[in-house]
C-alpha cells in the first residue's frame, strides 16, 4: 500500500466501528487506516452498567481522555471517579478497568502506543485474584 492509500484527515465517515459487549469502539487512528506504527486512537461510548473489565496491555501504554459522563476508573488497585476533561495514564502492562456505574453513558478516547508489536494486545484478568474480589466479573455473551 502506498502512502497515498492512508488517511491523514479522518472524517466521521472514515471511522471504523467495532461492536464490543461494553459499547461501540470507533477507531480513528490505527495501522492500515492511517500511516504509522506508534499510535492507536479509539472513541468508546460505554452504556450505563457496562465495563471494560480488569485487563492489561503487555506491550502498550495508554492514556484515557474522558469526553462526557463519568466512570469508575481503576489503575492497579487504585480507583477514582473520573469525568469529562480528565485524563488517566496507564503504564505498559498495568492492570486497569473502566466501569460505568452511573445512569448515563460515558464517552472516552483511548490513545495507545505502540500500535505495532508482537504478542497479545490485551490480557483479560477480571476472573483472577485479586481483581475478581475487587469487582464481580460481568458475564458477556461473546461469540
Amino acid at each position: 500500500m502506498c502512502s497515498c492509500d492512508f488517511l491523514r484527515f479522518v472524517s466521521s465517515s472514515d471511522v471504523q466501528i467495532e461492536e464490543l459487549p461494553w459499547g461501540p469502539h470507533e477507531w480513528m487512528v490505527r495501522p492500515g487506516m492511517t500511516q504509522g506504527e506508534n499510535l492507536l486512537l479509539v472513541r468508546v461510548t460505554m452504556p450505563p452498567g457496562e465495563a471494560h473489565q480488569f485487563h492489561r496491555h503487555p506491550h502498550m501504554e495508554e492514556a484515557l481522555y474522558y469526553v462526557s459522563g463519568r466512570a469508575e476508573q481503576w489503575v492497579g488497585r487504585e480507583s477514582r471517579i473520573v469525568s469529562a476533561g480528565e485524563v488517566v495514564h496507564v503504564p505498559m502492562n498495568e492492570v486497569h478497568g473502566t466501569y460505568n456505574v452511573f445512569d448515563e453513558p460515558v464517552v472516552f478516547l483511548a490513545i495507545l502506543s505502540p500500535a505495532v508489536f508482537e504478542g497479545p494486545a490485551l490480557v483479560d484478568v477480571c476472573r483472577e485474584d485479586p481483581w475478581r474480589t475487587l469487582k464481580t466479573p460481568i458475564e458477556y455473551d461473546v461469540d
